[in-house]
Formats: C-alpha cells, structure tokens, sequence
C-alpha cells in the first residue's frame, strides 16, 4: 500500500488527554514527540487550543490550552521534521487565541465540528488558514450524521471553506468497513479540491481495519495514537498503522522503545482499549460515557447488566 500522498498524524497526547483531563507531564510529551519524529510521522497533535475563559485551566492540564510558552518549552533542542498540529472544537476557542502561524510553533489547525455546526467551522478554519495555517475540518460523530445533513455539510465545506482536509470521525467506534468504503466515496463525491481524512475509533476492534478500508479507497489522511491510547478504547494504534504501509520514511522501531519505555507505565495508572462495555456502546452507535462511568463503579465487569440497560434505553 505505498502510496507517497498518504500522511500520518499521531494524536495521542491530544486524544490520550481525553482519560486524564490533559495532566501529563511535559517528559511524557518531549518523549512522545521524540519517538515520532524519529518514526518519521507527519504531524503530531500536542494537544486542543482551548480558550481558558471558555475551558477552566483549573479543571484541565496545559494540553487543553496549548500555551505556545509550553509547546516550545517542551519540544525545545528536538530535531524533527514532523509537523505540529493543535485542535480546535467550534465553541471553545476564541480567533484571536490562535495566533499567526509566523508566530506559532503550530503548523496546523484542526476544527472539530458536528454537522449542525460547519458554518462556524468554516469561519474558524478559514480565519486558520488566511493567518497561514494548514487545515482541517473534522466532522465528529459521522455515524450519527443525517444523509441530507451531510451531503449538504460536504457541498458547503467543498465551496466555502479553505479546508486542505475534511475527516471522517468515527467518534462511537461504530462504523464497519462497508460504512467507511461508503463515507469515503461520498467525500471523494463532495469534496473536489480537499483530501478525504479517517479518524478511527477502536470501541469494536475495528478502528486499525477502517482506517485500512480508507486508505484503500483513496484516504491520503489518517490518524492513529501511539498503543492505541485514547478516550475509552481507544483509536487505530499507530504502530499497526505504520507496519501496514510501506513507506520507506517510516521506523516503527522508535514507536516500539517508547510504548515499553511510557506507556507501558502508564497504562498502569488509566485505562483505556479494547473492553467490553465500549464494544457494546460502539454496537448500539453511542457514546462510550456510559461504559466509562460503569467502570468506576463496582458493577464495571457486569457486561450482561450493561448490554441490557443499553438494550431498554429509551424505550417506554
């Protein structure tokens, strides 16, 4: 599957951040940097740019708001060709906390939508893009997303917004290879002057085989996280990601050091991957809030109790 288009963004401090409110300490980060950079991974997402009058810094850790002072500090002395990208959600940042990107140690932007919400994601993309930012529109929760909702999202995002990317965010982990063949088409159908993204989610196991399915029908974006390290279960582990493709650029072996030397140690301390109670949310298209709040009680291995309350919920 060499295809020389095909870019890899590694999000675990970003996606990672979401099990521990983004607390993790600036080592952590520096080596996670480092073993990207040496694994010849294209960009790296170090985290959300929140607004700290939106977002409570009190609630959160640095890598919720992305400091450019903390993002500099952190990479300082590192050699690396890979690229720095922070997310945005459309209701949590202010313009003017993303500065011009002559003045950033940020090399992308990425805007995390509903469907409902594009508009204001074109607004915020677009200002990302004039002050000379690469770009992206992630559209969450796609498996949820109404046909004509969509296609319309598509058509506007394709004529109005300056977007190089727009991603299929598979945020319940519910999509099967026939849903992401089918969504990646219908991208390619919209969206003439853009590149098609994937963003997996593994609540079902299967967020390294979709994103496989995107790449093979065109997909020259795709996300993974460093063992999988995600909200919940997770997302597409990046070290299968690399093993897949036959870029030559490409060394799992620093990917390989870090896991045993970080995280490792730290799986120790959070959960997160493959579990039941997320399969079963990725099975009935929810989001996993409901299996992480079981598995802080003491009914958390009870999957039949679970899969039933998920079965009844919502029906009179």
């Amino acid at each position: 599957m060499y295809r020389e288009e095909i870019k890899v963004l590694d999000c675990t401090i970003r996606d990672g951040g979401l099990i521990n409110n983004h607390y993790f300490e600036d080592n952590f980060v520096r080596e996670v940097y480092k073993a990207v950079s040496a694994a010849g991974v294209d960009y790296m997402e170090i985290g959300y740019r929140c607004s700290r009058g939106i977002m409570s810094p009190d609630e959160f850790g640095k890598w919720k708001f992305c400091d450019e002072d903390d993002i500099r500090r952190t990479i300082d002395g590192i050699e690396s060709d890979t690229k720095l990208s922070v997310m945005v959600d459309v209701g949590r940042v202010k313009k003017e906390d993303i500065l011009p990107c002559e003045d950033s140690a940020i090399d992308m932007v990425r805007v995390a939508t509903y469907v409902k919400d594009v508009d204001k994601a074109i607004d915020l993309v677009n200002d990302a893009a004039d002050k000379g930012y690469e770009t992206t529109v992630n559209i969450m929760a796609i498996s949820r997303a109404l046909e004509n909702e969509l296609d319309a999202a598509l058509a506007q995002l394709e004529q109005e917004s300056k977007a190089d990317v727009v991603y299929i965010v598979d945020s319940f982990g519910a999509l099967y290879s026939e849903s992401t063949h089918y969504l990646v088409n219908k991208y390619k159908k919209f969206l003439k002057t853009k590149e098609v993204g994937m963003h997996a989610h593994n609540n079902q196991q299967l967020g390294y085989a979709n994103t496989i399915q995107a790449i093979i029908d065109g997909c020259n974006f795709v996300d993974g996280t460093i063992y999988g390290i995600g909200r919940a279960a997770g997302n597409c582990p990046l070290e299968l990601l690399i093993g897949f493709l036959k870029n030559p650029k490409f060394d799992l072996r620093p990917i390989l050091e870090v896991i045993s030397k970080e995280l490792i140690p730290l799986r120790e301390k959070i959960e997160w991957g493959y579990l039941l109670p997320y399969a079963i949310t990725g099975m009935f298209n929810e989001h996993p809030r409901a299996a992480m709040a079981l598995r802080k009680t003491e009914d958390r291995d009870n999957y039949l109790k679970f899969f039933e309350s998920m079965s009844a919920e919502g029906i009179d």
